[in-house]
């Protein structure tokens, strides 16, 4: 998992909220003496950074997940404008299939090309060397604008990778989701994206051509490389990388070297010099060199081995899956939209470091969405309040099991500086790939605020004919769509004791034809039905009033029409007609989907949904016949507060 900087930048730091209000509510106009002091925008959604850069106080909202800015009020200062500025990336493409077959179809796939990289950031670089876009006014009428996150394509499992979704900012600015890497046999042209997917290389064969990378888009990406065809001269099958937003990737180097993936673009719009948007290195055959994954997150190919997943909300493209064996290629990283504007003027001075910094209800919160550093001075002496919720567990295809819910951890700790404190941002476990008994999804990743105090990865979910049930973890998996496979617990019981108190619940049981669903962390996931009805994943908990900040849209919706949920449990997969499927995160309750779980997916459906990201949502099982990817477990979150 790719780590994210600390932040470094002045932070205003005012014991009466946000900036905003600081300076509404204590400067006014001369002359009339109103109460309409000067400042600029004011808007909500996404996760809330204020931070300065010179003399200038910006607000940046940061979307990782699809959601909506609302403008309520425009600036009534002359020299701030009613305009915002942004960076738009899409989803990074999946990496190529790699395999051993008949003439023609041996080779190494072709990394994925990365999600479209667009931003009007003066002075910034815009993806593919283009022109930066205009600047974009916006108006309380309408006001609100559509935030679209492109998901990371899905590497290819039996040829080419698919591609990324696309982002957008409002109807009127897309970004393109990146190209798939071309796979073996067949499809060994990598696909046309944001930035273009990699070419697969292949055996000699009069049918069979050199894999050529896909185009990439104006303004927003690099084409993808070449992959290699004559094994006379290329006996390791070295594979092409996929474009990045900052330059082409790499045809194969040598007759055994994959082509790196190119390379990303970073950016500060959120206050933190970030590169996003890599793509993804080409795979190579066994003992052979690998193409590394472009800066920014982009996967490394496989050497007789699956290509590695890009970083989830980069952008970036997955790695090629390397030949020898059936290997599919690396899963893209899903997308991100950040929008910021200037509120003011003031330099202050935070009590410490590290996220993306907000102020809310007397309180400065640092909420990181991927891994980094809390950096606490000297002078810091706090009692802070935290929230730490681990990767949601994949689930299971094929009548599969859903994920768990990520670990979730809340409760207070003194902190003395100096002290820089570690935080890891766990990732959610990968959804199974493909029909047939005996597969499961993948463990998500624990997310930390210093070693001691870990959430556990979600437990993932198991397909029909697995030898043993769901797997433990911070919330246990769903059981497997044969009579009574148990779920996993909650709480992995190798673990120590929990500092927080308890992790989550187990997942549900399975039944004949059905899988169960994962458990959550305010609730154990349902037991299926045979034949009949799937469970819903367990259900999640709302985040504590401290970080429920109502301009910032950390979490996912709930029952009752509540936001700020995190940490629900997959729905299970079903196959049996007529029966239901299970949705996410809602428990007893139905309705939904809630807290960021995944829904299970019925007959005929075409695959189960991932988890959210950064709410530790469980992914959702695949019916059966038709489902052959189950949902992904959406990444961690780690949240921390004390009093301005």
């Amino acid at each position: 998992m790719g780590a994210r900087s600390s932040r470094n930048t002045t932070q205003n730091n005012r014991s009466d909220g946000h900036l905003l209000e600081y300076f509404r509510n204590t400067f006014v106009r001369g002359g009339g003496g109103t109460n309409a002091a000067p400042a600029g925008i004011t808007a909500t959604g996404g996760v809330i950074s204020d931070y300065t850069s010179g003399p200038a106080v910006y607000r940046a909202h940061i979307f990782t997940s699809t959601g909506t800015f609302t403008v309520s009020t425009l600036s009534n200062v002359p020299t701030i404008p009613n305009s915002v500025e942004y960076l738009v990336v899409a989803g990074g493409g999946g990496g190529g299939y790699g395999s051993t077959g008949p003439l023609g179809g041996t080779g190494s796939g072709g990394g994925g090309g990365a999600g479209g990289y667009r931003t009007n950031v003066p002075g910034a670089t815009q993806g593919g060397g283009g022109t930066l876009d205009s600047a974009f006014p916006v108006s309380t009428s309408p006001g609100s604008y559509t935030i679209t996150v492109g998901g990371g394509g899905v590497g290819g499992a039996v040829a080419r990778g698919t591609s990324g979704g696309t982002s957008s900012f409002g109807p009127t600015i897309p970004s393109t989701g990146g190209g798939g890497g071309g796979g073996t046999p067949a499809t060994l042209t990598g696909s046309p994206g944001g930035s273009g997917g990699g070419g697969a290389s292949a055996a000699p064969s009069p049918s069979v051509t050199t894999g050529a990378g896909g185009s990439g888009t104006a303004n927003q990406g690099f084409g993808g490389g070449y992959g290699s065809e004559a094994a006379t001269s290329a006996p390791g099958y070295p594979a092409g990388g996929g474009g990045g937003a900052g330059s082409v990737g790499s045809n194969f180097i040598n007759g055994s070297t994959g082509g790196p993936g190119g390379n990303g673009v970073s950016s500060s719009i959120d206050g933190t010099a970030t590169t996003r948007a890599g793509g993804g290195g080409g795979g190579a055959g066994p003992g052979n060199t690998v193409g590394s994954g472009g800066p920014g997150g982009g996967g490394a190919g496989g050497a007789n081995a699956p290509g590695s997943s890009a970083t989830y909300s980069t952008g970036s493209g997955g790695g090629g899956g390397g030949w020898s064996a059936a290997n599919p290629g690396g899963n893209g990283g899903s997308g991100i939209v950040v929008v910021r504007y200037q509120i003011a003027s003031l330099t202050a001075t935070a009590k410490a470091t590290g996220g993306a910094i907000s102020f809310y209800s007397s309180k400065t919160i640092h909420t990181f969405t991927s891994t980094g550093t809390f950096t606490a001075p000297g002078s810091f002496s706090e009692t802070v309040e935290y929230v730490v919720i681990a990767g949601g567990g994949g689930a299971g295809s094929d009548q599969g099991g859903g994920g768990g819910a990520g670990g979730y951890l809340t409760t207070t700790t003194p902190i003395n500086g100096p002290q820089a404190i570690s935080i890891q941002v766990g990732a959610g476990g990968a959804g199974q790939i493909g029909s047939g008994p005996g597969g499961s999804g993948s463990q998500g990743t624990q997310s930390y605020f210093g070693t001691p105090i870990t959430a556990e990865g979600g437990g993932f979910g198991v397909n029909y004919g697995y030898p043993t049930g769901g797997n433990p973890g911070g919330s246990g998996g769903g059981g497997g769509g044969t009579a009574n496979t148990p779920a996993g617990t909650g709480n992995t019981p190798s673990a120590p004791a929990p500092i927080g108190g308890p992790q989550g619940n187990p997942g549900g049981t399975s039944a004949s034809n059905v899988g169960g669903s994962g458990g959550g962390a305010g609730g154990a996931g349902q037991n299926a039905s045979a034949n009949t009805f799937s469970g819903n994943g367990g259900i999640g908990v709302q985040l504590p009033a401290t970080f429920r900040d109502p301009t910032s849209r950390v979490g996912a919706s709930g029952p009752g029409g509540g936001n700020y949920w995190v940490a629900g449990g997959g729905g299970g997969g079903l196959g049996y007609p007529g029966g239901t499927a299970g949705t996410g995160g809602s428990g007893p309750v139905g309705g939904g989907p809630y807290a960021g779980g995944g829904n299970g997916a019925g007959p005929g459906s075409a695959n189960g949904t991932s988890g959210t990201t950064n709410t530790g949502g469980g992914g959702g099982g695949s019916g059966y016949p038709g489902g052959t990817i189950a949902g992904s477990g959406g990444s961690g979150i780690v949240i921390i507060a004390y009093p301005s």
